[in-house]
């Protein structure tokens, strides 16, 4: 979708984040823990900094470890990022005690769907690669909405090939409606493979109660072992993109309280300004 390839242009482009946090009402209650981040990593933002365990935050996932050819890591065999994150160094963090490894992707969603045979190949090369972390899971960058017609068809092949456990991410910016669109993702993503939901709060495709419905369908037909939260921890304002401040989350993560949730994306969005707000009283 566009929002989406807007998304990760400006990412890709390096787009400063800016906070614009708002003080807590007086005795707010304290949020639901989250589960982790995650990192859309590209070139100008080569390392990830941040207190996200502070929040809770035990595990990462990392978008890729290459996208559009350009390896963030050593040996896939491809053309290697002039800047390498410091892999040792996220080891040693608390909020990547565990890593949910991303494979190679696309930064352009339609040509992600044009080259699932060439990302699985370079993923494969990734998977047997080590890591100085604690690899907890697999994640496969190819996002899934009902606007990805061929999906059903396409996908499932590549997933059987990938190591597990194994994530992907689904999204649904038509929102055709929570029933219809669980019964559509059951009917073709493995039984073995989890899901990712991006809650479209940040891009305003609803709200915070109605994504709820939307993960309550879902965790309905795969099971709730099989779901994760992608909660957009940024907020669109003229096309352009900034963090969610710490009332606009404290408004959005309780929706979600008994699942899995990962902030999305922990270093570009969720600066330590929002996290000391979120920890106020």
């Amino acid at each position: 979708m566009a929002n989406r390839n807007l998304r990760r242009r400006l990412l890709k482009a390096g787009l400063a984040a800016f906070s614009l946090g708002l003080p807590l009402r007086a005795g707010a209650r304290a949020l639901p823990q989250v589960a982790g981040v995650v990192w859309q990593l590209h070139g100008n933002t080569p390392q990830a900094e941040g207190s996200w365990h502070r929040l809770g935050a035990r595990e990462l996932i990392v978008q890729w470890m290459a996208v559009d050819g350009m390896a963030y890591v050593p040996g896939t065999g491809m053309t290697e990022a002039a800047r390498m994150p410091d892999w040792q160094r996220i080891a040693r963090q608390p909020w990547a005690e565990r890593v949910i490894v991303g494979l190679s992707g696309r930064f352009d969603e339609q040509t992600t769907r044009r080259s699932l045979d060439a990302m699985l190949a370079e993923s494969l090369r990734i998977a047997r690669l080590r890591f100085p972390f604690r690899v907890s899971g697999w994640y496969f960058p190819a996002e899934v909405d009902p606007n990805w017609h061929d999906a059903p068809r396409a996908l499932p092949p590549v997933l059987a090939r990938l190591p597990r456990p194994l994530w992907i991410t689904i999204y649904d910016t038509d929102d055709i409606g929570a029933e219809r669109y669980a019964d559509w993702i059951a009917s073709f993503v493995p039984a073995d493979v989890q899901v990712l939901f991006q809650d479209s709060v940040g891009v305003g495709t609803r709200t915070p109660a109605a994504a709820r419905m939307y993960a309550d369908a879902i965790a309905r037909r795969l099971g709730k072992d099989r779901i994760a939260i992608e909660v957009e921890a940024f907020r669109t304002e003229a096309g352009k993109f900034r963090p969610a401040t710490a009332a606009e989350l404290r408004a959005q993560l309780p929706a979600f309280d008994g699942y899995r949730t990962y902030l999305f994306d922990g270093p570009h969005y969720v600066p330590e300004r929002v996290i000391e707000e979120l920890l106020s009283p």
